[in-house]
This record gives structure tokens, C-alpha cells and sequence, in this order.
């Protein structure tokens, strides 16, 4: 059984081209007002949110029914291709995980739609933990709600 792998989800938005991928790399603390899984995020370390490998946040949202806790820092915002890549680590993450790290992308599409992509890259510290999948569902929830919320934006 492999322990690494990536998923993803892309899931078609309504909110006007621009929005999502303002609010993951400007508005990010404020998912834990727009989204009923994301209990609650702080800044652990540094003085800005968004400044990519100075902060440090600390997450905690629900996985498959449970309590979770992690802190992610930004790797990289690229912002011609509306890409932000996060590294998640420590709490419940480090105890199933090795490397966790989602990247976040908003995408035109060639039908004048937009997506947003969802890539989780994982390994695993053992055969026997289960691949993320509750974490796509979790993606999926709340990018349904950060879309909504756009919306009315």
C-alpha cells in the first residue's frame, strides 16, 4: 500500500471570477465566520495572516465528525495562475501525517465558468492510516459556503 498520494476536488462557482481566490490569500481569517466546519483560527506566529512562511495560523474545524487542530503556513501565492499552496502540520495532522499540503486554485475555464481546485498531498506515517478523504468532503462543504457567501458580497 502506497503511504503518499494526492486527491483533489474542482467544484464550479458562482461567485463572479476574482472573489475566491481574494478571499483565500487577503480573507482567509474570516472562514471561520463564513463556515459552520471551521470552529475557529488564530494567528500563532508572526504579525500578518497572509505573508507567505512568516505566519503561522492555528486551525481548528471538523473531520468526519471530529474535532480537529492543525497550524498551516503559506508556502506560495501565485497570483498570474490565482494559486495558494499551504502546508499543514502538527496537531491531529502530524499524529496520521508526515507531509499534508493543499493547494487552493481558482480556475477560468474555457466554457467562461469558473472552478475552484481543491490538490491534497499527503504521506501517510503508516499503512494504517486511511487516505484524506474526509478532507475532501470537508473542501467541498465549505467551499460551498465561501461560495455563498460571495454571492451575497
Amino acid at each position: 500500500m502506497a503511504l503518499s498520494g494526492k486527491l483533489s476536488i474542482e467544484i464550479v462557482m458562482h461567485a463572479p471570477a476574482g472573489k475566491f481566490f481574494n478571499l483565500a490569500t487577503k480573507s482567509l481569517h474570516d472562514v471561520q465566520n463564513i463556515c459552520e466546519r471551521v470552529h475557529h483560527t488564530k494567528l500563532h506566529q508572526g504579525e500578518d495572516w497572509h505573508s507567505i512562511g512568516g505566519s503561522v495560523k492555528h486551525w481548528t474545524y471538523v473531520i468526519d465528525g471530529k474535532v480537529t487542530t492543525c497550524k498551516e503556513t503559506i508556502e506560495s501565492i501565485d497570483e498570474n495562475n490565482k494559486t495558494i499552496k499551504l502546508n499543514l502540520f502538527d496537531g491531529d495532522i502530524s499524529q496520521q501525517y508526515k507531509v499534508f499540503k493543499l493547494t487552493i486554485q481558482e480556475i477560468d475555464n474555457s466554457n467562461g465558468s469558473v472552478s475552484a481546485k481543491w490538490t491534497l498531498e499527503y504521506e501517510k506515517i503508516s499503512d494504517n492510516v486511511k487516505a484524506p478523504y474526509g478532507y475532501l468532503e470537508f473542501y467541498d462543504k465549505i467551499f460551498k459556503e465561501m461560495d455563498a457567501h460571495l454571492l451575497k458580497a
